[in-house]
């Protein structure tokens, strides 16, 4: 069995001091290019382009994002992520770690990834936020292309605001995964799933209340200035609708 291919993208973000942000590194390398497009507003707008088909099976990439103090930073995806099983046998990796300072804001919004039929992918976001941070995180799972039975994928979100955890969970999708993960009480047969973390100082003082968005999504209120939406759908067009809903609610 060969290694597969590493590749990691570094951003930071700082103030520049004239009311926007500059981004004093932009590095990617691998199967991760990185390309700035333009904002009409004071945030810093980044794309994260794939370079190479994949992630394919033994491969290992890196998202390292850092919001420093009065940055705001905005991430997103020129498409969407497919994992596929590639030559190579075993477990692919996608890790994203994120660092925002007080008075900053991040913004992780990339397109879905999607579980291609014998792929093999364990996926780890974790967030490291300052007390005065702001952070709106969206994740987007699709199981299996059109018609097709969907890979293994095992996801793990950490949220940590000012050295204690927010959220800490993990769900894991496809064969081989816990008996029950497409049973009535996870998916319930549905192959679209998603979730969308809002944090902000302001919810200290007001906090959206727990409630039902629509028949297969709810919004969550966490242990500190922060809620989480988390939605299940039968496509990644629907389950972005109800998740583009809940930010425009939040926001």
């Amino acid at each position: 069995m060969t290694a597969g291919v590493r590749s990691t993208a570094r951003i930071t973000a700082s103030d520049d001091g004239r009311g926007g942000t500059c981004l004093p590194v932009l590095d990617g390398e691998g199967s991760l290019a990185l390309r700035r497009i333009r904002s009409t507003g004071p945030d810093a707008r980044v794309m994260l382009v794939g370079a190479m088909s994949g992630p394919l099976g033994g491969d290992h990439m890196t998202v390292e994002a850092h919001a420093m103090a009065g940055a705001r930073l905005r991430i997103g995806s020129v498409a969407a992520t497919i994992a596929l099983p590639g030559q190579t046998k075993g477990e692919a990796r996608y890790d994203v770690r994120l660092t925002v300072d007080d008075g900053a804001e991040l913004r992780w919004l990339p397109e879905q990834l999607i579980s291609a039929c014998e792929s093999d992918l364990r996926v780890t976001t974790r967030a490291e936020l300052a007390p005065g941070a702001r952070l709106v995180l969206r994740e987007e799972q699709v199981l299996g292309r059109t018609a097709e039975e969907p890979g293994r994928l095992t996801s793990r979100l950490t949220v940590h605001r000012a050295g204690r955890p927010l959220l800490d969970q993990e769900l894991a999708c496809g064969p081989g995964a816990p008996g029950g993960w497409d049973g009535p009480a996870v998916l319930g047969g549905h192959r679209a799933l998603g979730q969308l973390v809002f944090v902000k100082p302001e919810f200290e003082k007001d906090r959206p209340p727990p409630a039902l968005l629509g028949e297969n999504a709810a919004l969550t209120p966490l242990a500190g200035p922060a809620v989480l939406v988390t939605a299940l759908a039968s496509d990644a067009l629907r389950l972005r609708g109800t998740l583009d809903d809940a930010l425009r609610r939040l926001a």
